[in-house]
């Protein structure tokens, strides 16, 4: 049985003003699909455009041109406060530097995405304790992020990702502010939430070792996709 498309891009290219007047294109007719239940890392080095083809994704932005559809629906062309309702409804989002409110408690930043969602204080506490239990961060909802490692701050991130039931999550150079060890067991967890509970991730990063952690590669170079498959066995066949 095939699985859903989440996402697809379709001949997506992005262009922005300079200062001396025109424009400098930085996507060039950017297609592919993600199907529900994929791991897949959009790797490219600094200037490539993997993160505007990530805020392109995560409805931070709109291209262009070509078409963009999330779960079969079309974003192309929504404004602001229509892409905000998609990204609500659709995308959990984890980012580098876990961007929780330090003066909020562990539990309060799972319950933020949450509060748009019409559910009851109960109801919304219930859910982001699931959440936490779910990262093994259970025995922590009344502390401070100050008073968490990076590691632990990152999995909390991940949990507010999940608190919505996102149909997929997006990880911005997850490991990014951590050191090895954390980021190893950081990018071993968003294995396990693939494999074993099938949320479809996709992974922005520059690092190849980083990339091995995911079942797919998309790479990008100067605004073109220059490999989309398997991940080789090293950075030489990409």
């Amino acid at each position: 049985m095939q699985k859903k498309t989440i996402v697809s891009l379709n001949k997506i290219c992005k262009s922005f003003p300079v200062e001396m007047g025109g424009e400098q294109q930085v996507l060039f007719d950017i297609t592919f699909d993600i199907n529900a239940g994929e791991f897949v890392s959009i790797m490219g080095p600094s200037g490539s455009g993997k993160s505007t083809c990530m805020n392109i994704i995560g409805a931070l932005d709109t291209p262009s041109s070509g078409i963009y559809k999330l779960y079969g629906k079309d974003v192309t062309n929504l404004d602001d406060d229509e892409l905000a309702v998609v990204r609500n409804e659709y995308i959990g989002f984890v980012f580098q530097n876990f961007n929780l409110l330090s003066k909020r408690t562990v539990l309060d930043n799972v319950m933020l995405p949450l509060m748009y969602r019409g559910l009851s204080v109960t109801e919304r506490i219930n859910q982001a304790r699931e959440m936490l239990h779910r990262v093994g961060l259970e025995k922590f909802e009344t502390y401070l992020p100050t008073q968490l490692s990076g590691g632990m701050k990152q999995r909390v991130a991940i949990a507010r990702a999940l608190a919505g039931n996102p149909k997929l999550i997006l990880a911005d150079e997850p490991t990014g502010a951590l050191d090895s060890k954390m980021g190893n067991e950081i990018l071993k967890f968003f294995k396990k939430l693939n494999e074993e509970m099938g949320i479809t991730i996709i992974m922005i990063t520059h690092e190849f070792d980083i990339a091995r952690y995911s079942n797919r590669l998309i790479h990008i170079r100067d605004g073109h996709i220059t490999y989309d498959g398997k991940i080789p066995k090293d950075e030489r066949g990409l």
